[in-house]
């Protein structure tokens, strides 16, 4: 009697024997393999805002893509480029502030206003940090952090802007619907996106800026224009998420710059997993939610909520997402000798 032996391997191991980096798909079960991770990413995010129970928590859904295009904002420069910036509240305010006064006192609509205040705020930040990019690690963090302090007091002492009462009467979007999924669209694009723009030639760039400025350099590179096309996409996607936000509040103020939208992005980072893009979204989606869990304690919540990113970082110190990734491409199943 013939007695078929079989053994265990790996589910990528025929892909990896074909070719390593490049994707060489010999079957509709190894297509599968590979984008079921990235149809689980958007087939859940399309339908997270059906699922909800009730507006609030169709509306921390809005909140948490905000968060998540500042988190992605600031993997890209951190572990990329080279940049660790805390200033992802000078990016939201900043776009915040130009989509209010465009909305209010020129009267566009959402439409035009994101857009300009997206690309014209990415403007502005990139400019004002200009004088602050030849400066790493911590010097460029503690300088990036100081932005959002300095515009928060700025508009403070000079009562311009509406001062501490803010920008009101801003214009909501049509409805529910289309802001929940406009600000999901946009963050899977800006996912995509950047997860394909590393992989270009000018990625390779950054990635050798934050590697060996001085190597790129002396081949004749401009380390500081590589520097500030980096800053402007990132501040870019801060600006848009802060456009966003003043349109789901219908208000923009100083509150905007608080560091709120400074500390969260880079925790959720870490909780994520640094350099994986992905990582970033997912640490949003599990920090954010549980923060507003927390909200009935009272400033108590700020204890549980040190206490779940201790234990994080301590058990998962390479984020979830690493975790997630390394178990994937560990599964095995039973093949014929």
């Amino acid at each position: 009697m013939n007695i078929e032996e079989r053994r265990k391997e790996r589910v990528d191991r025929g892909i990896k024997v074909r070719t390593d980096g490049i994707y060489a798909i010999m079957s509709l079960r190894e297509l599968s393999y590979l984008t079921m991770p990235r149809l689980v990413l958007i087939v859940g995010l399309l339908i997270l805002p059906l699922v909800m129970p009730g507006m609030y928590w169709q509306r921390v859904i809005s909140i948490v893509c905000i968060y998540s295009l500042l988190a992605i904002s600031f993997d890209f420069l951190a572990h990329f480029v080279g940049l660790v910036c805390l200033g992802g509240a000078f990016f939201i305010g900043i776009g915040g502030y130009i989509a209010a006064i465009l909305n209010t006192s020129f009267g566009f609509p959402p439409i035009f206003t994101i857009p300009i205040s997206t690309l014209l705020g990415a403007a502005i930040c990139t400019v004002l940090l200009l004088p602050c990019l030849p400066l790493r690690g911590v010097y460029f963090a503690i300088v990036s952090l100081m932005y959002p302090l300095l515009m928060a007091r700025i508009i403070e002492a000079l009562n311009i802007l509406g001062g501490t009462d803010g920008i009101v009467g801003v214009d909501s979007f049509a409805n529910r619907w289309i802001e929940q999924y406009f600000v999901i669209l946009v963050v899977l694009l800006s996912l995509f996106g950047m997860r394909r723009l590393v992989n270009l030639d000018i990625g390779l760039v950054f990635r050798a800026v934050k590697d060996n400025d001085q190597a790129v350099r002396a081949s004749g590179m401009n380390i500081t224009f590589y520097k500030a096309i980096a800053v402007f996409i990132a501040s870019a996607m801060g600006c848009l998420s802060g456009a966003c936000l003043v349109h789901i509040y219908m208000w923009s103020g100083i509150s905007q710059f608080a560091l709120d939208f400074s500390i969260i992005p880079i925790a959720a980072t870490v909780i994520g997993g640094a350099g994986t893009l992905v990582g970033p979204v997912l640490g949003c989606f599990i920090l954010v939610p549980i923060s507003e869990l927390l909200r009935d304690f009272g400033t108590l919540r700020i204890v549980f909520y040190s206490l779940i990113l201790v234990a994080f970082i301590v058990f998962r110190s390479e984020g979830v997402m690493v975790y997630g990734q390394r178990k994937y491409h560990q599964f095995e199943r039973w093949v014929k000798i």
